[in-house]
């Protein structure tokens, strides 16, 4: 019997074997994939963003409802720790113009294979093709290894760190839901976060302007809004800063059936500066050649304000057009495309110590928890932190007098 059975080779469960491992512990990780952390590594295509270095007070708030949940965990855990951490395995990190904070090489390559090295080091076994398939009827988890049948892994506790239910290919596909509500855990349905979102465009749109990014714009969803940027797709809209708005758009599609948004297109210009650009001679200039020269209007920009049909005649009507675009999305794109997820397990349903409250000795952590953050280094960070949490949790489990004995 070994003393902790991780499932699950991402951050969260990384994280905890190696803190496990250094306070002494028998540790074996287990993950379905043929190889590990592959989400962590798809993260690193677009330069690793690890954490924000803005006041924690802010930081914990980009959790919405999960704040009061995650605030604790990251105050033990904070982004000064995680970077810290990070250059503890030869990585140094930056901080870049918009306050997130990265690796210097921009990869999760070389920040993952000095990890491994580390967690191979302390002793750790890290078994791969190896998936979960649930509980059997004394507790033992049931582990099925290279598609064989499933057998009991005897552990004297388990964490489950199995991730949510975006980019299931990379090993995160949910399947151990109806494990777990089969056993009177509740879990909240998935949906997607930081994912784009359909829009029912014209042919116009999606044949000459699918890939077209909007620079330097203003989404508003209700009374949220961000700066940003966000791409025209043949689908609809996605980009940053439709990612950052993506859980008060679902929320707003779910509640009444669609979500309407504006787009500032000139943010910088208030509506009376704007108005007084329009107002020059067009003289024998196309609307077309009169938009881009006055307002900096591009054509991917100029199609987005004829798709509300044909363009106002005066200068202010226009002008609060460019400053207030109505675009309607009635769909998120499908979980499998979205960069995270919301919803999993309730946090009712777990202790201070991330144990589930029906499972005595079974651990949660990582995207598995009903919570969702935007992007920005929040993720990797909340993940980090309830990691530390659950090994702290199963640390602490694993001394009580009853546990040291595993024939007790």
């Amino acid at each position: 019997m070994i003393d902790a059975l991780i499932i699950g080779a991402g951050p969260a469960g990384l994280f905890a074997a190696e803190h496990l491992s250094a306070k002494g512990y028998d540790v074996v990780v287990v993950d379905r994939m043929p190889s590990p952390a592959r989400k962590f590594l798809m993260a690193g295509r677009g330069g690793l963003n690890l954490t924000h270095s803005e006041a924690l007070e802010t930081f914990v708030s980009r959790y919405r409802e999960a704040e009061n949940f995650i605030k604790p965990l990251i105050s033990d855990f904070p982004p000064k720790a995680l970077i810290d951490w990070c250059e503890g395995l030869g990585q140094e990190t930056f901080v870049g113009t918009s306050g997130r904070v990265f690796p210097k090489s921009m990869k999760a390559s070389p920040l993952l294979r000095a990890w491994l090295r580390r967690l191979d080091d302390s002793g750790v076994r890290l078994l791969t093709r190896s998936a979960f398939r649930g509980f059997s009827q004394d507790g033992n988890a049931l582990i099925s290894r290279d598609n064989e049948a499933p057998s009991p892994m005897p552990a004297r506790a388990v964490l489950l760190a199995l991730g949510g239910a975006s980019w299931p290919k990379l090993g995160s596909d949910a399947a151990w839901v109806p494990v777990l509500r089969d056993a009177g855990v509740e879990v909240v349905d998935f949906q997607p976060a930081n994912c784009g979102f359909d829009v029912t465009w014209s042919a116009f749109i999606t044949q000459r302007f699918a890939g077209h990014p909007l620079k330097r714009i203003k989404i508003t969803c209700g009374s949220h809004s961000v700066l940003g940027e966000a791409i025209l797709s043949a689908k609809g809209l996605e980009g940053g800063a439709i990612y950052a708005l993506s859980a008060e758009i679902r929320t707003l599609r779910n509640d009444t059936g669609a979500a309407p948004i504006s787009i500032d297109l000139r943010p910088q210009l208030t509506h009376e500066a704007l108005r007084e650009k329009l107002d020059r001679s067009r003289g024998k200039q196309s609307m077309s050649t009169f938009l881009r020269k006055t307002a900096g209007l591009q054509p991917a920009e100029q199609a987005l304000l004829r798709e509300c049909g044909p363009l106002p005649e005066t200068s202010g009507e226009l002008a609060a057009l460019i400053k207030n675009v109505p675009v309607t999305c009635t769909a998120t794109y499908n979980i499998d495309r979205a960069i995270s997820s919301a919803g999993g397990i309730a946090l009712t349903e777990i202790d201070p110590h991330l144990m589930l409250r029906k499972m005595p000795g079974v651990f949660v952590s990582g995207e598995m928890l009903d919570w969702e953050a935007p992007t920005g280094g929040y993720l990797l960070q909340a993940c980090f932190a309830t990691g530390l949490a659950a090994a702290e949790g199963i640390s602490a489990f694993l001394d009580r007098p009853s546990q040291k004995d595993p024939a007790s």
